[in-house]
């Protein structure tokens, strides 16, 4: 007999984060501060997860992503899918890509860099360079590979 049993409740009106590779959830909930709409947030890790083997999932109630939102993900999960829910479906499935720029989600590693002195935004330009996510710092304008820059 199978068991067709949800890991995670539905939700009935919101957005669903599927896809994310296991462990990444906490760092995603955290980095896009998805915790400060005050709505019910429902987290999953290491659910099962035919196609990666194990993944995370978060349900925001009551929240919809715009695609710009939805993009930002992309730097800490490119295959992940972002679902608009109503009414308890699925009404728009959006599949990611690297946006142009990102502001407010990561420091710049350059200690020199005047966004560590000044009340400014921190601000990065987004590119992909042999397959590689690379930012480059607006103010200083030095490049750096995503995973050297560190988390606001």
């Amino acid at each position: 007999m199978k068991n067709n049993q949800l890991s995670v409740e539905a939700i009935e009106n919101g957005t669903v984060i599927d896809h994310i590779p296991a462990g990444l959830g906490l760092t995603i909930l955290r980095q896009f501060k998805l915790l400060h709409y005050g709505n019910a947030v429902t987290v999953g890790f290491n659910l099962p997860s035919q196609s990666q083997g194990k993944k995370d999932i978060i349900k925001i109630k009551d929240v919809q992503f715009s695609e710009e939102d939805a993009n930002r993900l992309a730097l800490f999960s490119p295959n992940a899918v972002v679902n608009q829910i109503e009414n308890f479906v699925v009404i728009k499935k959006m599949r990611l890509s690297l946006p142009e720029s990102i502001t407010e989600v990561f420091c710049c590693p350059n200690q020199n860099c005047a966004s560590h002195s000044e009340p400014v935004v921190s601000r990065f330009h987004v590119h992909q360079q042999n397959g590689l996510v690379k930012l480059k710092c607006h103010y200083c304008e030095k490049t750096f590979a995503r995973e050297a820059v560190t988390e606001a």
